[in-house]
């Protein structure tokens, strides 16, 4: 019963998303979300798409887990990468200040395609693990949900990546824009009640929750605090979800929008991540990514809420992803023609690719994120030089930060292999991801230092 009034809920959901959708679809409304009847989005619009297209499955199943494991340190870490908001705003504010309209924009003006195309190839990545994550995610669940159904999770990834894929390739931008809307409210009650439920439990201390310790201790949590800590700058430039919001409307209601998304996604997270605190206190043992913990420990209803909120979730994302997927491959790469078919079908190609990944077997969602904040971190030299301080950086430095970072993220995605065994210290995956963090911020800012001049064209270090 219980798995059969989840599916109905999201089957709700994904009908109202479809209603939401516009029912003109124009050029400009599908790669710039302007809207046919309003002009550019508002400010809740773009608060409630924001906060949606982060609070992705993947990153509510991260802070649970993390919280599990290593107590309020791990959901902490994880909700440090949510001050990206912040950081975010900051950059897409300089990079509107300086006459940009675009971190693409901002890179070939200083770099010009060695710039834009190594940028578009880790954000082309970056779409293509949100598209697998979170359709593992939605498999994950109605595994759980239907586990004497042969090939479930498989079914349901199809089902899911289809209709996703229908009302996204039909108004692009605009559509992700509008449904993102729906989508957030419906997700604020459903995890709403959940939350207030926890709370009312006779079980739940926040005080316990507050000072829990995982059940595999704080360290590694307070680790990954530290790495959030160092990719935190970098993190949301190599988002083009979140850059994409940032040019789509004037400048003070976009800067009020990335303040208002910061604080109710990061509340989400760390409220998030107590079931998975909870789950540790009550002794729970951990089972397919906690989703058939929390079925043993909590009322059926509040698992269901719980499964519903991370579906919404996830075909949230999932429209978004593919909504940047298309402005990136036809407005800053030119691979497609700016048409409403070439967007169609660049989103039906990542659509088909994420999809398969999903065949890969690695089902470890924090690696995602790691792999890719790694990856971003040579941006954090380069803007800190052009966006902060006003230098101009020698093409050779921009490269050899970016091929710093790329080392690091392949190092840490490798790091079981016998070359990296060698290289990397011998310590627990966190630990190595943080000092791996450190040599690429350590070579980004070295090349960057070395090859910066004022703009006068004298030579100064940073």
């Amino acid at each position: 019963m219980i798995a059969l009034w989840t599916i109905l809920a999201f089957v709700a959901v994904v009908v109202l998303s479809l209603v939401a959708a516009p029912r003109r679809a124009s050029v400009e409304g599908f790669f710039s979300g302007a809207s046919v009847e309003t002009g550019a989005p508002k400010l809740w619009t773009l608060v409630l798409s924001q906060v949606t297209t982060w609070i992705f499955a993947r990153s509510l199943m991260n802070a649970a887990i993390l919280g599990y494991y290593y107590g309020i340190a791990g959901t902490l870490a994880y909700a440090g990468y949510y001050a990206s908001f912040l950081t975010g705003g900051f950059i897409v504010a300089r990079i509107r200040a300086s006459g940009g309209r675009s971190v693409q924009d901002h890179l070939s003006t200083h770099f010009g395609r060695a710039g834009t195309g190594s940028y578009n190839s880790v954000i082309a990545l970056r779409l293509l693990s949100e598209v697998f994550s979170n359709l593992l995610v939605v498999g994950l669940i109605f595994s759980a949900l239907l586990p004497e159904t042969a090939g479930i999770g498989t079914i349901a990834i199809l089902a899911v990546a289809a209709l996703g894929l229908a009302y996204s390739a039909w108004g692009g931008l605009s559509a992700a824009l509008r449904t993102d809307v729906v989508q957030m409210l419906l997700f604020l009650v459903v995890f709403g009640i959940a939350v207030v439920a926890l709370f009312l439990s006779p079980e739940f201390s926040l005080k316990a929750v507050l000072t829990a310790p995982g059940t595999s201790g704080p360290t590694h949590g307070w680790i990954l605090l530290a790495v959030a800590a160092l990719q935190v700058f970098s993190y949301p430039a190599h988002d083009p979800v979140m850059m994409d919001r940032g040019f789509l409307a004037d400048e003070a209601t976009t800067r009020k929008s990335f303040l208002h998304a910061f604080w109710i996604s990061t509340f989400s997270i760390i409220a998030f991540g107590f079931f998975g605190i909870q789950a540790s206190l009550l002794g729970a043992a951990y089972e397919g990514e906690l989703i058939g913990t929390w079925a043993a420990i909590f009322p059926g209803w509040v698992w269901s809420a719980l499964l519903v909120s991370l579906l919404i979730s996830a075909l949230s994302t999932l429209d978004s992803a593919l909504a940047s997927a298309a402005r990136l491959t036809v407005e800053e790469m030119g691979i497609a023609p700016r048409t409403l078919l070439g967007g169609r079908l660049t989103m039906v190609g990542f659509t088909g690719i994420g999809t398969a990944l999903t065949l890969w077997g690695n089902a470890t969602l924090f690696d995602a994120v790691a792999v890719s904040g790694t990856a971003s971190m040579f941006l954090t030299p380069v803007l800190m030089a052009t966006l902060v301080l006003g230098r101009r950086v020698a093409l050779w430095a921009y490269l050899t930060s970016f091929a710093a970072a790329m080392v690091g993220a392949f190092a840490y995605f490798a790091r079981s292999s016998e070359f990296w065994v060698m290289i990397l210290p011998e310590a627990h995956k966190y630990t190595q991801l943080f000092w791996i963090c450190v040599a690429v911020l350590v070579l980004g800012f070295s090349a960057v230092f070395a090859g910066s001049q004022r703009s006068d064209g004298v030579a100064s270090g940073i």
